[in-house]
């Protein structure tokens, strides 16, 4: 058996500017953490005991004797990638996870990564932080088709808070700009709010990928601003700033498209705010899942109390990408 172990992610700033629509003619630069909320992927040999071979476990269970029958498009996709690798013997895989799916949170790319770490310890080949990410974004933009950006399977594969640049020709580089202990001073103001509205990612982000052209560009270069605001407050631990600036960047956010919020959204936003939170914003494409508000300590109580009849969730940094926590296929 084997077990991976990977991050959920929080983007702060630069969203947009990560999709290739955009960096691939512009250049772009996101600013995201690891959080201490992860996702765990396990395999083992199926015993050939049954009459199917592949046996995969999520929110349905689902029994195949044939890759091809398989319905969960990135567990299928990613098998065919390493069918001519695999013993030929079944295999069963199980997917848990701390956080729900499709909540802002980097679900989709954080499993993509999870399973091909699984698939590449599995078939025993090693692989480096960067070869994960790059072997995630193929898996999921080039063979899924899925309309996603490059920065959670690069956030989630490396761990840490970084800066992430994307560059023109395709490629990226991380950068590491606060250390653990900072990022967990930071996190201390930070409280997510879960709206209780799941959505796919890849329809929202449609609505509004297709638009980063000439139209979107103050936009998106205003993105790109509170990117370098955001490193400037980091550096001299002007976290409350911060906090402002997400705000005001929630604002940018909105206007990319009209289904990003929605009423129900719209009111929680507005009720962090009027109850202490200098700012946040709805992680991930839009549309639900969680908000993300910054709230400073004095006002820390008078949040909490007024939000008592919501999911808070807490959460601090994770040092570690995805990693395997589990290998007896070595012994």
């Amino acid at each position: 058996m084997i077990i991976t172990k990977t991050p959920y992610r929080i983007s702060l700033f630069g969203g947009g500017t990560d999709y290739p629509d955009w960096y691939l003619k512009n250049g772009g630069e996101v600013i995201s953490f690891a959080i201490d909320k992860y996702l765990y992927i396990s395999c083992r040999n199926l015993p050939p005991f049954f009459k199917h071979k592949y046996r995969i476990v999520y929110s349905k269970i689902e029994n195949a004797k044939k890759i091809s029958q398989i319905k969960h498009r990135a567990v299928k996709e990613a098998l065919k990638l390493y069918s001519d690798k695999l013993e030929n013997s079944g295999l069963e895989i199980h997917y848990d996870g701390d956080l729900p799916a499709r909540s802002g949170m980097g679900s989709s790319s954080a499993f993509v990564v999870g399973l091909v770490n699984l698939l590449n310890n599995y078939t025993m080949q090693e692989i480096s932080k960067r070869k994960l990410a790059l072997q995630s974004l193929f898996l999921e933009q080039k063979i899924l088709k899925e309309t996603v950006g490059s920065q959670d399977q690069i956030a989630v594969s490396y761990g840490g808070f970084n800066s992430i640049v994307f560059k023109k020709n395709g490629d990226f580089k991380v950068m590491k700009i606060l250390s653990k202990e900072s990022t967990n001073e930071f996190c201390e103001n930070l409280f997510l709010v879960f709206t209780g509205i799941n959505r796919t990612a890849d329809f929202v982000a449609k609505t509004y990928v297709s638009k980063l052209n000439n139209k979107n560009k103050p936009n998106i270069k205003k993105i790109l601003e509170h990117v370098e605001l955001c490193k400037n407050f980091l550096e001299k631990k002007n976290y409350d700033d911060i906090g402002l600036l997400l705000n005001e960047t929630w604002s940018q956010k909105k206007s990319l498209s009209k289904i990003v919020t929605n009423h129900k959204i719209d009111y929680i936003y507005d009720h962090g705010i009027k109850n202490g939170a200098l700012g946040g914003k709805l992680l991930g494409a839009g549309g639900g899942g969680f908000l993300l508000f910054y709230v400073n300590k004095k006002n820390q109580n008078r949040f909490v109390e007024r939000f008592k009849s919501f999911l808070l969730v807490k959460v601090k940094s994770a040092e570690k990408g995805s990693e395997v926590i589990f290998n007896d296929k070595k012994n």
